[in-house]
């Protein structure tokens, strides 16, 4: 291997000073130093950060790697000592290999078909329109976050669970709070209690009295009580949080790149380019883990058994050894192929519903609205901190010209 071994010695929590949508500027210099870094981990233990989009495609697709929960003894920011960490509860199949995974994920596969997913495609449509009246109704200014880029994909994965309408709301601030990285340890345990018991509910609800709800549908598998309350929390925060915070941050993005937003309006034959280059540049679901089964070797490293590595999806995303000018917003781009679902076994399970929502979402509100711009100066917009599990935005004040039409 060619180049000198590089050493991370912790992962950076900022993005100050460099672009909000770039990747920190360590992970970037960690990846130009080679595809494969030495991670430093807070409790001693020496793993491996990978950066290169090759060589994180490849352990994604390699069954010597780890999802299991367990084996993720090594937190990348905390030092959580000889804590043993437990397995991941029933059902949240994300944090578990095969078999246990492929007998949770095999029965929703066919609940997030192309197929299906494109039939709601109506619905999402009215979703968003109901949006953007009541946006219209209340004027300007407006959160984005909150008025926008949060009710559409909150109302889509209850109605495709059955929460009922009254408690989606409640849902989406509990789920905030798990997902957002800022909240204490005790808020964070009694979001997670609560939603624990509000789910346990809604099985036994559903098994009690089915209605045309994927969860109803689960009912009739032989999964348990406890497994259903699991795939139930996984999809949840899978389903509003990621798609939640691609909205309102790829509005940001395209508000910041005004002639690709301009391309955009002028051709919406250029929708589903947008749609993954915004994916590709801006990965939202930052980094995951895996744990070597045995002892591997990548990039011309051997990875030992037992060892934890660093999978950064933003710098593989921006490699430019798989994309060119990677730093560049381009809804043209013909060099596809990013890796913001992930890759192999795990690969995003509801990827086709997110592109649908963006699909529908973002261009019906720069369509509605075609003054719209920020109404804070850019370096003034909140962002998610690195701690959070997905990247984004925590406001995203806008504002246009009333009573404009198109």
């Amino acid at each position: 291997m060619s180049e000198s071994l590089h050493t991370v010695t912790t992962l950076p929590t900022e993005r100050q000073g460099t672009c909000p949508f770039d990747p920190p500027a360590e992970l970037v210099q960690a990846r130009e130093h080679g595809p494969i870094s030495r991670y430093a981990f807070p409790d001693g233990h020496q793993g491996w950060l990978i950066t290169g989009y090759d060589l994180v495609r490849s352990v994604l697709a390699d069954s010597r790697f780890s999802s299991r929960k367990e084996l993720m003894r090594h937190h990348p920011l905390i030092d959580y000592g000889d804590i043993e960490v437990p397995p991941a509860p029933p059902g949240e199949f994300l944090l578990m290999d095969d078999p246990q995974h492929r007998r949770y994920r095999k029965p929703l596969a066919g609940k997030f078909t192309v197929r299906r997913m494109r039939q709601l495609t109506e619905r999402i449509e009215q979703i968003t329109a109901d949006c953007l009246d009541a946006m219209e109704r209340t004027g300007p200014p407006a959160d984005l976050v909150t008025a926008f880029a949060k009710p559409i994909p909150t109302m889509v994965i209850c109605e495709l669970l059955g929460v009922p309408y009254e408690d989606r709301s409640s849902f989406q601030e509990q789920i905030d709070t798990f997902m957002g990285g800022e909240a204490s340890d005790e808020e964070l345990m009694a979001a997670y209690t609560a939603t624990q018991n509000y789910l346990a509910e809604l099985v036994a609800a559903k098994r009690a009295h089915p209605t045309d709800d994927v969860l109803s549908d689960l009912t009739g598998s032989d999964l348990t009580d406890e497994e259903l309350k699991g795939i139930s929390l996984l999809l949840l925060a899978a389903g509003f949080d990621t798609t939640a915070n691609m909205l309102s941050l790829g509005t940001f993005a395209l508000l910041q790149h005004p002639q690709q937003l301009a391309a955009l309006r002028a051709d919406p034959a250029l929708t589903d380019g947008a749609v993954e280059e915004l994916l590709r540049y801006l990965s939202v679901a930052k980094t995951f883990m895996r744990t070597a089964l045995e002892d591997v070797e990548v990039g011309g490293r051997t990875i030992e058994a037992g060892t934890t590595v660093i999978l950064s999806y933003n710098t593989a995303n921006r490699d430019p050894e798989r994309f060119t000018d990677p730093h560049v917003l381009d809804i043209r781009r013909k060099d596809g192929g990013h890796l913001a679902f992930g890759h192999g076994i795990h690969q995003c399970l509801g990827q086709q519903l997110a592109r649908i929502e963006m699909r529908v979402a973002l261009p019906a509100l720069f369509g509605r609205f075609p003054t719209l711009r920020l109404a804070v100066p850019a370096g003034d917009v909140a962002l998610r901190p690195e701690t959070a599990d997905i990247y984004g935005v925590k406001s995203l004040p806008v504002t246009w010209e009333r009573g404009e039409k198109e």
